[in-house]
């Protein structure tokens, strides 16, 4: 079936122009309208399981040890930036998925102007501090491990969480946009009644939807590679004195680092192809572009999926401190008496015990 949605990633004038050969059907439904609520669903269920665990990890370790001399150290930078991006994608997968998921299994946008607006703006500021968050991480790792010796200075509680306000005062200020050109409208040659449109033209959306590209992909992947190569190739250098075991943990350096940007790169880039490819004027509406647009939807949304992946499950301390903070009310045995929980990601870090995480 071949729909144009509740939102779009394009305008009437692509209607308009549009010569496509397969007519839509008014009313229609394919399996899309099963298939995407359960797949979305998924995504809903399993981001918001794994970025309420480390939320709830993070916030109950730190309560736990706060009175103590440990209290400080589950203050890290990294767990503050870690706690953002949970809390980032868990408004994502809250304020977005639900309803973004009835565009493939509604026939109009039944939630009224001001969430057709919000939802939209929404979307897009958390998009923006998930990106900053993940800057803001490379940094922080780069930091700790090639400027070890300046690390006390700036990396501070105080300073992540300055980092923070500002990533989330970006974020908001650069979406504004969004939520002003968002409206509910129709179309002649659209199935649908009623459906979300971002209803505005020429130089002033093309400028921004290019900056976002810039801003909002493209400038923070070149930051988060080219921070982490620095963090391998330090760490490849002092690789040389380094027992068997330290060097395995080194490989898993790699192999962690090459996910992270990996699944930053995948998820987002059809996401912004199909943006810059709508601008371009020459977007079809066809069956082929509606599932790659529906694809680009499930990439960027199971992002949210992945991050608590990629930054806390793949951790070994983290699975400590789960079975630590939840061993009066699981299966998993406590951790050893007097082991500390602390978040120390020793896979980015020269030493096991100078990174926390």
């Amino acid at each position: 079936m071949l729909l144009v949605g509740n939102d779009s990633f394009g305008s009437p004038r692509l209607l308009d122009s549009n010569n496509s050969s397969e007519p839509m059907e008014n009313g229609a439904s394919g399996p899309e309208a099963t298939v995407v609520p359960v797949v979305f669903g998924l995504i809903f269920v399993v981001g918001l399981v794994g970025n309420s665990l480390v939320i709830v990890v993070i916030w109950k370790v730190r309560s736990s040890v706060g009175g103590g001399g440990g209290g400080r150290r589950t203050g890290s930078p990294t767990n503050v930036f870690i706690l953002n991006l949970s809390v980032a994608d868990l408004s994502f997968l809250l304020f977005c998925v639900p309803f973004q998921a009835t565009i493939y299994s509604l026939p109009e946008w039944v939630f009224g102007a001001f969430l057709c607006s919000f939802v939209h703006y929404f979307y897009t500021v958390s998009m923006l501090v998930s990106i900053f968050t993940l800057v803001a991480m490379s940094v922080d790792r780069y930091i700790a491990v090639v400027r070890s010796k300046n690390s006390p200075c700036v990396r501070s509680r105080r300073n992540a969480l300055c980092g923070v306000c500002v990533i989330w005062t970006l974020s908001l200020l650069c979406a504004v946009p969004v939520a002003q050109h968002y409206v509910l409208t129709s179309h002649p040659k659209a199935p649908n009644l009623t459906f979300c449109w971002e209803d505005w033209f020429g130089a002033p959306r093309l400028s921004y939807k290019v900056t976002i590209l810039l801003i909002g992909y493209l400038l923070p992947l070149l930051l988060i590679s080219c921070c982490y190569a620095k963090v391998l190739f330090h760490l490849h250098k002092k690789m040389k004195n380094m027992s068997r075991k330290s060097k395995s943990s080194k490989r898993k350096t790699a192999q962690t680092v090459l996910l992270v940007v990996a699944a930053f790169a995948i998820c987002w880039m059809p996401h912004h192809v199909i943006a810059m490819w709508v601008e371009s004027g020459t977007f079809p509406l066809n069956n082929a572009s509606f599932a790659f647009r529906l694809v680009s939807h499930c990439l960027s949304y199971g992002n949210s999926c992945v991050n608590p992946v990629l930054y806390a499950f793949l951790s070994e301390n983290f699975r400590t401190a789960c079975r630590q903070v939840f061993s009066r009310c699981s299966l998993y045995p406590p951790p050893p008496e007097g082991k500390a929980a602390r978040f120390r990601m020793e896979n980015f870090s020269t030493t096991r015990s100078t990174t926390n995480i």
